[in-house]
């Protein structure tokens, strides 16, 4: 056996299989926690006599329901997302603003149009998203810490107290990294999931006739044999998918492979049989609908059981928030909302990130809910909405990428595929819109206010480009005008770099110097920095130099290439400059760096209705400040202004 053909080192092996082990339990502690806890208020939702639809309990109805559970859960979450969604990748990030990414991407002239409405549709599934990010720390804390009520009723006054003080705890913890919360929380959530599905066999042990329902048939014959109560019953059912868009935009964190293995060998059986252990106890008796989840543990360890349900729920709260960070990245590098400040928590996966912006206002926002609804049960009927939104949209985006990605696939299978998926998530939208009263206006109104918001900055920031371009004026013809102009411009010692935006027009701060000062330094370079709509760009492709047409001026433009999960390094991309590329040996830690700042002003022009072009200058003092976002030195960066009207 020659030296190619010798096997790999089992020490090796082991060390790949213990760090495979440890991604998977990382990504049981950050991506399972939303779906993994729905368990908990699922059946106690649909059954529950204040729903203002409720599900006359019955051997059919029970049968009908946990059947109706357990194929949902198989549609939505392992078809549509496990198997089918997370293939649609962009280089290994997922979720909504993926999809709009490739849609971007592979989308021809032909498809421009229909594409440009699909995005838009998207982006309502990403504001759709950040009301989920927002609704399901509450209703999942609030739901296990509730349990307390079944130990000692009178406990009934600390359960929002006790909420908002996990929940404040929660994210103060999120700056530590998606990486270290994951290595914390796996164990606890590989521990829930075993101790929930133990639970579940105890309670199928009592009535075995429950596991009939695995047949679909059961929930056929529910849908069609009892439309009018099951279809109200879907908007409580649809509760046992929650979750199923954070382990798609979670994908960037941990990669597909360790989701596909936690979800398929963990997380789906030990929800499988927790959900048909509550059908079971509930057909063995009647009364106990209020929490069925914790009537399946003996008395002496329910109080255990809240404990470790409280902790799984704040996991719950850490898919969501994680998933959030994601998409609002993603959305700030696409444009549709300003430069967010970002901190990258790993050395070893781009993906995991910490965005604090987002992280306060999620908190902020949870908290309102905690103490304006109070309970997990007046939550509910918002819950769904938000999920069923997200759901359909990422279906609908999913198969139109795959019809332009995917050719080898017949186009008849792809409609017929897309079409009963869709089926299946149009019956859980029209369910969820009959509770519209009853608490599903809130995350349309969330969702509603965060599309506004970035539509809104994305037409506003298309107005200002405009008119900075405008301002700014050709770089070719400035370029000209230096070397035409009489007697020459001073040039002083130093090298000078000034950020742009592109090579076609100049730096206002670089035609500010020249104009009022009526100097240059020596060495210039003009650098354009590019977020392209790729998760990550390989560093032999990070920089590219022009000289602009002289070669003996001492200009230079450099087009510095990164992706949107990329750290804008701007001085590591200039070390990374090879000496023969320029004219004169760059500085990088001696140099000037000069930033054009614009302020924006309310103008009269009818560009934007007047309310919106508040919101937009309201929505820029948020962005994060530029020096830190590209790594620039403090004591050697110059900002020089000039103001924009919208």
């Amino acid at each position: 056996m020659n030296e190619q053909e010798q096997p790999t080192p089992a020490p090796a092996k082991r060390r790949r299989d213990v760090v495979r082990l440890g991604v998977v339990v990382g990504a049981l502690g950050v991506v399972f926690g939303d779906i993994g806890t729905s368990p908990i208020y699922t059946l106690q939702t649909v059954f529950s006599p204040s729903d203002p639809h409720p599900v006359p309990v019955s051997a059919n109805n029970v049968f009908g329901v946990v059947s109706l559970v357990f194929w949902s859960v198989m549609i939505i979450v392992t078809v549509t997302y496990v198997l089918l969604a997370m293939r649609a990748d962009n280089d290994g990030e997922g979720g909504i603003m993926a999809l709009i990414t490739l849609l971007r991407r592979i989308g021809g002239p032909r498809t421009a149009r229909t594409s440009a409405v699909l995005a838009g549709l998207g982006i309502f599934g990403a504001a759709l998203f950040f009301g989920d990010s927002m609704i399901t720390p509450a209703i999942s804390v609030l739901s296990a810490v509730e349990g307390l009520k079944l130990v000692e009723p009178s406990f009934d006054e600390w359960v929002v107290p006790i909420t908002a003080v996990i929940i404040v705890v929660l994210f103060l913890v999120q700056r530590r990294g998606t990486a270290a919360v994951g290595r914390f929380f796996g164990p606890v959530m590989i521990l829930w999931f075993v101790t929930i599905g133990a639970l579940g066999i105890t309670g199928i042990a009592r009535h075995p006739d429950i596991l009939e329902a695995l047949s679909p048939t059961y929930a056929i014959g529910f849908l069609a044999g009892h439309f009018g109560i099951a279809f109200f019953a879907l908007a409580a059912i649809v509760l046992a998918v929650t979750g199923a868009e954070a382990l798609y935009a979670d994908m960037g964190h941990f990669g597909r492979r360790a989701i596909v293995r936690g979800w398929l060998f963990l997380v789906l059986p030990a929800c499988v049989l927790s959900y048909f252990g509550q059908g079971a106890l509930i057909l063995q008796d009647t009364a106990n609908l209020s929490g069925p989840f914790f009537l399946l543990a003996p008395e002496w360890a329910r109080l255990p059981l809240i404990v470790l349900a409280t902790a799984a729920t704040v996991i719950a709260s850490q898919a969501v928030i994680t998933g959030a960070y994601s998409v609002a990245a993603q959305a700030a590098e696409l444009g549709y909302l300003p430069r967010l400040r970002i901190a990258h928590t790993s050395t070893t996966t781009f993906g995991q990130i910490y965005v604090p912006w987002i992280n306060w206002l999620l908190l902020a926002s949870v908290l309102t809910l905690v103490f304006a609804f109070r309970s997990s049960a007046a939550l509910a009927y918002a819950f769904g909405m938000a999920v069923t939104g997200t759901i359909t949209i990422t279906t609908l985006l999913f198969f139109y990428v795959a019809h332009l990605k995917w050719t080898s696939v017949p186009t008849w299978l792809l409609a017929a595929g897309g079409s009963t998926l869709l089926l299946v998530d149009a019956l859980f939208v029209a369910a969820n819109l009959t509770k519209l009263v009853h608490g599903a206006w809130l995350p349309l109104l969330i969702a509603l206010t965060a599309f506004t918001i970035m539509t809104t900055w994305q037409r506003g920031r298309a107005i200002v480009t405009a008119e900075r371009n405008r301002q700014e004026g050709s770089l070719t013809e400035f370029i000209e005008a230096m070397h035409s102009e009489t007697p020459p411009i001073t040039r002083v010692p130093g090298t000078a770099v000034f950020l742009n935006r592109g090579r076609t027009t100049a730096p206002l701060a670089l035609r500010a110097n020249v104009e009022h000062n009526h100097v240059r330094h020596e060495h210039v370079l003009i650098l354009a920095i590019e977020t392209l709509p790729v998760p990550r760009v390989p560093a032999a492709d990070r920089i590219v130099v022009d000289s602009l047409g002289h070669t003996d001026d001492g200009i230079s433009f450099v087009h510095a290439r990164f992706g949107y999960a990329d750290t804008p390094d701007v001085l590591g991309a200039l070390r990374r400059i090879a000496p023969d590329a320029i004219e004169r040996p760059l500085d990088v830690d001696g140099a000037s760096y000069f930033l054009s700042k614009i302020d924006l002003r309310l103008g009269t022009e009818p560009t934007m209705a007047r309310w919106r072009k508040r919101l937009f200058i309201a929505t820029s003092y948020i962005t994060a400040d530029a020096a830190e976002h590209f790594g620039l030195p403090r004591d050697r960066t110059v900002i020089m202004g000039s103001h924009v009207e919208v």
